[in-house]
């Protein structure tokens, strides 16, 4: 079967990708939690006449289809949700209380199921790999341990794609390179001195100090970073006190950073401790600070982003093509490409026509469905240009 014709054929089989995206969206499961969702993809695999592996790393479900001797490609789709409560009037609102979909993971999977049904209704020139995964939201994640349970054994590339509301449908976002940032956050207690409201000179008001503190913080950013270099350290939550006649003992602050570079990542943490430190040591206040590596930097290689960049032109036209800026979001594809070339892009999919013009993680969350067809094509394309290469070097 042709490139064209398996364009085709994700055409016709595009009712059916929807309506496994509207399944899934109804019955959404939190990061680490899913059951029936990765019971249900096992299930569609094997109906396909797959090889099925469940349970890789946790929750994980690994499909392969068998190809001819070129490279094996894997594409990768997550399945958890959020716990958000879906409050969209549609008719494939979510049935769990507080459990929504809100960033596409549904459209994820429903993709890659139906790309593989018209995958495996070919010959290949290798064996697709399709990995699907669990526990993006929610850090550590899914893809070390499924990566240590052997679902990228034997995968020379890898591709992956993300459905993105910024974007309009009918786009592809492309980078090559560092696309998406390593999110990190830390959790910061600060111990003074607690007393009366009205006797401040007998305390050590950790309020104050906590509010010092977040001050110096935002300058680790402004004056010590090299402004060229994407950063970003943001104070999420500062909970402190008990009582408005009160001056707190112990205030409690959480947040996170994000980096592209290992080097910066190091100067924020270096820097962090000594702004803290050093207005701590002036109130005469302690504190304790904990930094949590999260998922490391996406980085794309050059090579395979050039396969999805000509893929997404044949897919949505030059003009459809838009080169990404750097987001300071984070990712666990990150782990795939540290051990396999590869490439993550996006497939715009805002619409205020269909109500998609909600940002991800909002309670309102939708998307032009239109653009998990885009993804399958960039995906299969790409796959194909990988294929090509391959057998045009030997």
């Amino acid at each position: 079967m042709l490139v064209t014709d398996l364009d085709s054929r994700l055409t016709d089989l595009y009712d059916e990708m929807v309506t496994l995206r509207r399944h899934f969206h109804q019955y959404p499961e939190l990061s680490f939690e899913e059951q029936e969702t990765p019971k249900t993809i096992a299930a569609y695999l094997r109906k396909l006449g797959l090889e099925v592996r469940e349970g890789v790393g946790g929750n994980g479900v690994v499909g392969r289809i068998r190809g001819g001797n070129g490279p094996t490609i894997a594409f990768r789709a997550d399945f958890d949700a959020l716990p958000i409560q879906d409050l969209k009037d549609v008719s494939y609102r979510s049935k769990v209380n507080g459990s929504m979909h809100a960033c596409g993971h549904d459209a994820h999977t429903a993709t890659l199921l139906v790309l593989a049904k018209a995958l495996s209704e070919t010959d290949l020139p290798g064996d697709v790999v399709l990995i699907h995964q669990f526990a993006e939201e929610l850090a550590p994640g899914g893809a070390e341990p499924m990566i240590e349970d052997g679902c990228l054994d034997g995968v020379d590339y890898i591709f992956g794609a993300h459905i993105w509301t910024p974007l309009p449908y009918g786009t592809i976002g492309v980078k090559a390179g560092p696309i998406m940032a390593a999110a990190d956050r830390f959790e910061l207690t600060i111990k003074g001195k607690g007393g009366h409201g009205a006797i401040p000179q007998h305390t050590v008001d950790a309020v104050m100090v906590g509010a010092n503190v977040v001050g110096q913080l935002q300058q680790v950013i402004s004056r010590r970073i090299d402004p060229l270099e994407p950063a970003v350290l943001s104070v999420g939550t500062f909970i402190a006190g008990q009582a408005f006649n009160v001056i707190a003992d112990e205030a409690k602050l959480s947040g996170t950073v994000r980096t592209f570079t290992l080097e910066t990542q190091e100067r924020i943490i270096s820097e962090m401790e000594r702004a803290i430190s050093h207005v701590c040591s002036a109130s005469e206040a302690t504190y304790e600070l904990e930094y949590i590596r999260g998922y490391p930097p996406v980085i794309n290689h050059y090579a395979e982003t050039e396969h999805v960049r000509q893929s997404a032109a044949r897919v949505v036209g030059e003009a459809g093509v838009i080169e990404m800026s750097p987001l300071m979001v984070g990712e666990d594809f990150a782990y795939y490409m540290q051990h396999v070339p590869g490439s993550f892009f996006f497939a715009g999919a805002g619409n205020p026509e269909v109500g998609a013009v909600f940002p991800h993680h909002h309670p309102r969350f939708d998307v032009d469905e239109r653009a998990m067809l885009n993804t399958a094509r960039v995906l299969m394309r790409a796959a194909f240009e990988t294929w090509n290469t391959h057998k045009n070097e030997d």
